[in-house]
């Protein structure tokens, strides 16, 4: 399974059949119903990754503030380094950005 435009989409037998769905559980129903009772299914769930624009974009920032704070320790690891840059795993960024804010939040509040 893979999230993508929005909702999931899972692949299942052989010839391989593309169910989607516009959540991870309604894709995994599909999936099951697709595979019938008896089938064992293995899921793999693949993470959607996102490179520096995408992570400067999550975080409401510009590429460079990304770099600054991943130089300074204060950014999570990215998953891999590749030829194209660094990736990380979407929700790593998303869950970051939203302890960033509530930090900010707080330092405002004193």
């Amino acid at each position: 399974m893979t999230q993508a435009d929005g909702g999931w989409i899972g692949r299942v037998g052989t010839p391989a059949v593309d169910v989607r769905a516009r959540t991870r559980d309604g894709c995994l129903s599909k999936i099951r119903r697709a595979a019938g009772d008896d089938a064992v299914l293995t899921v793999e769930l693949m993470p959607t990754l996102v490179g520096v624009a995408e992570a400067a974009a999550v975080m409401g920032w510009d590429k460079r503030r990304v770099v600054t704070y991943l130089d300074r320790g204060s950014f999570p690891a990215p998953v891999a380094t590749l030829a194209s840059g660094r990736v990380w795993r979407r929700d790593d960024v998303e869950s970051f950005a939203r302890s960033w804010r509530r930090k900010q939040q707080r330092k405002r509040g004193r």
